[in-house]
């Protein structure tokens, strides 16, 4: 089972950085996501820069957020 996220960081250039309850890191590019109509409001970087850690989810507003089995499967350990 994939840890929950315990904190995260949202840069300008479109990548986040997660904290997982067991301390790892996972730096994570959108970018390739950002072409889906369900993060296509994440382009604008003032919406972007929002995330934040709900229940161990990494979300924006209540339509959008990112699993924490993608951030942690994919992302770049670090």
């Amino acid at each position: 089972m994939t840890p929950g996220v315990t904190k995260v960081v949202a840069s300008p250039d479109y990548f986040i950085v997660a904290e997982f309850a067991t301390g790892e890191m996972r730096r994570f590019d959108m970018r390739p996501y950002l072409d889906f109509s369900a993060y296509a409001e994440l382009r604008e970087a003032s919406m972007f820069l929002r995330a934040r850690v709900e229940h161990g989810t990494v979300v924006w507003s209540e339509e959008i957020d990112m699993s924490p089995d993608t951030l942690y499967l994919l992302g770049q350990a670090g």
